[in-house]
């Protein structure tokens, strides 16, 4: 069963619908990139569907049908400036498939990501899941899921799958339910902290957590101590004990290289080896995010990589 949506985002809902009917597609790039053509089109007025929710440019009244603008208004996240309005909302596509999420500037303590991280890790998902037999339904777990965008794609790579989406931010399930049911999938719905909440084993889980050190720790961006990695090593610990046999955990992260020394590894490795499981770690990108190395919190950092492990649990011996 969906689950249920209030009116405003039930509006949220309809958005993004007519936006699909209307072959609205937007790939959302980094921030700095966003910025650099919010700084390019400084004083312009958006003058389609992609400078409204895409780019997240101002906007004249008469741009919008004025049933969408209802929904805007219905939904609380229309923005009025002067003669002007302004998306409180954008909206980033994956194929064909849309997904909601916070507007630019992503800066407010509770605000819910979506970047090239998010199309590396469907990505990682895609291909560590392209081989799974379609009539073989998974319990899906995606950890901290954001915006939903790897539960649901996950979910679309493995059909009939049981899916639960948990997350800390509670704008971020709000999010991800909207996302859900655009996409007609069903699913649950956990106010977690990690494992803290969720309950059960899984056959697949799967997490993007963030991996950055935040000098204001905000739960989008901030991972923890030890340069933004102390989330990811607390997820391996806890999502391994949360494993059905065969179940696997694909953790897409990243991680301050140090001297040349993978510091996530070395604090994971004592965690795999005496469990029972399998497990496979590569790194995908060798060098993301490198305007973080000009912060003082990482000053002995020579990159910033971004990795993937996969662990699959081992079937017990008799």
């Amino acid at each position: 069963m969906l689950t249920e949506l209030s009116a405003s985002e039930q509006a949220l809902v309809a958005l993004l619908d007519w936006l699909s009917s209307e072959n609205y597609r937007f790939i959302t790039p980094t921030p700095m990139t966003h910025q650099r053509i919010w700084s390019r089109r400084q004083g312009e007025a958006a003058e389609n569907l992609r400078d409204v929710f895409g780019w997240n440019l101002p906007f004249s009244p008469t741009l919008l049908p004025p049933h969408i603008l209802l929904l805007l208004k219905e939904a609380g996240v229309l923005l009025t400036l002067k003669n002007q309005h302004r998306s409180h909302i954008r909206v980033s596509s994956i194929g064909e498939r849309l997904f909601l999420h916070s507007a630019f500037p992503t800066d407010g303590e509770n605000a819910v990501f979506f970047g090239p991280d998010t199309y590396r890790f469907v990505s990682f998902l895609h291909q560590q899941l392209r081989n799974h037999q379609e009539n073989t339904p998974l319990r899906i777990l995606d950890i901290g899921c954001g915006s939903g965008a790897g539960g649901l794609m996950a979910a679309q790579y493995c059909p009939q799958s049981l899916l639960t989406l948990s997350d800390i931010n509670p704008i971020a399930l709000r999010y991800s339910a909207i996302n859900a049911c655009h996409a007609k999938q069903a699913a649950t719905f956990v106010l977690s902290d990690v494992m803290a909440e969720t309950t059960g084993f899984f056959d697949l889980i799967i997490a993007n957590p963030p991996y950055l050190h935040d000098d204001f720790a905000r739960l989008y961006r901030h991972g923890g101590h030890n340069l933004g990695r102390a989330l990811s090593v607390r997820i391996v610990t806890e999502a391994i004990e949360h494993l059905a046999v065969d179940g696997r955990l694909l953790l897409y992260t990243g991680v301050a290289i140090v001297d040349g020394s993978d510091g996530f590894f070395d604090e994971i490795l004592p965690i795999l080896e005496p469990a029972d499981v399998n497990w496979h770690y590569e790194e995908i990108d060798p060098d993301v995010f490198g305007e973080e190395l000009e912060r003082s919190i990482y000053r002995r950092a020579e990159r910033i990589a971004v990795v993937g492990l996969c662990v699959q649990k081992c079937r017990p011996y008799y």
